[in-house]
């Protein structure tokens, strides 16, 4: 199988037991989890989806698995710490535990407070290869002189290391500009993508999402100039997937200082039409 932009309809197990040994760079997902997302009746295979991604994804890899829980009967379902537990049993590191915080939120039962956030599980396949940490984050000592902080220097650049908590407004016009986008019920913002295949892939990587939607993470991978696969079990979802892939040929990245995404280096970039 030759490394290149596909996207593949089918169930994703069989489709990935197709994949070569150590062949995926990245991947960036988020499953169908608890009775929190409508998916056309789809219940996937946990189990062997994540023993296929700890086979294919090479060595330094690293799998970037958002995901929350439901609550039923009263209890969350912990099926996000389930699962984490599970790709460890396999080998993997938890390499970080990090927070996608939403700006919008479902309104809970009134003995509880709101839940506005989901995990974003980062593990690798032993020391992550690439980590192209962001920095975007307005630095308070740069100019200022000594002082240290738990032993270490501080940061001296104008921006700092983000957080591992990463806040993105989320809903319509928001997750996407792309009015095709929710056409999908669950659409993960297009930043979101952005941010994680950044920081855990260079140019030309290749890039997966095995539950891969309304194509989010292909869409930024492509505008990023990585190869990307997606798989889907629905021709629907993938039929919108492709018009979002296409329809990226009119964009282009310009990158500015002191927007919202950095590169090591503090040179920012920013998605235009």
């Amino acid at each position: 199988m030759n490394k290149y932009s596909s996207i593949i309809c089918g169930d994703n197990v069989s489709v990935l037991k197709g994949f070569p040994d150590n062949f995926i760079d990245l991947v960036v997902t988020s499953p169908p989890y608890d009775n929190l997302r409508s998916y056309k009746g789809y219940v996937f295979d946990f189990e062997n989806v994540a023993k296929e991604l700890f086979r294919i994804i090479k060595t330094g890899g690293i799998v970037v698995w958002v995901v929350g829980d439901a609550t039923t009967k009263g209890s969350e379902t912990g099926t996000s710490f389930k699962q984490a537990l599970y790709f460890m049993s396999l080998g993997l590191n938890l390499h970080d535990t990090m927070i996608y915080e939403k700006s919008g939120m479902a309104f809970p039962d009134s003995n509880r407070y709101h839940n506005v956030f989901e995990y974003m599980f980062i593990f690798s396949k032993g020391k992550p290869s690439t980590t192209n940490i962001i920095k975007d984050r307005p630095n308070k000592w740069v100019g200022k002189s000594g002082g240290n902080h738990r032993g270490g220097l501080c940061e001296r650049g104008e921006y700092g290391a983000r957080f591992n908590i990463w806040r993105y407004p989320n809903g319509r016009d928001n997750t996407s500009k792309d009015r095709m986008a929710f056409e999908h019920p669950a659409p993960f913002p297009e930043s979101l993508a952005r941010d994680h295949i950044i920081s855990w892939s260079n140019e030309n990587d290749l890039v997966l999402d095995p539950f891969c939607g309304s194509g989010t993470t292909l869409k930024m991978a492509k505008l990023l100039k990585r190869d990307f696969i997606g798989i889907d079990c629905s021709e629907e979802y993938c039929r919108l997937s492709r018009r979002r892939v296409d329809e990226a040929e009119n964009i282009r990245p310009v990158r500015k200082q002191g927007q919202s995404v950095a590169h090591p280096d503090n040179e920012q970039l920013s998605l235009l039409p």
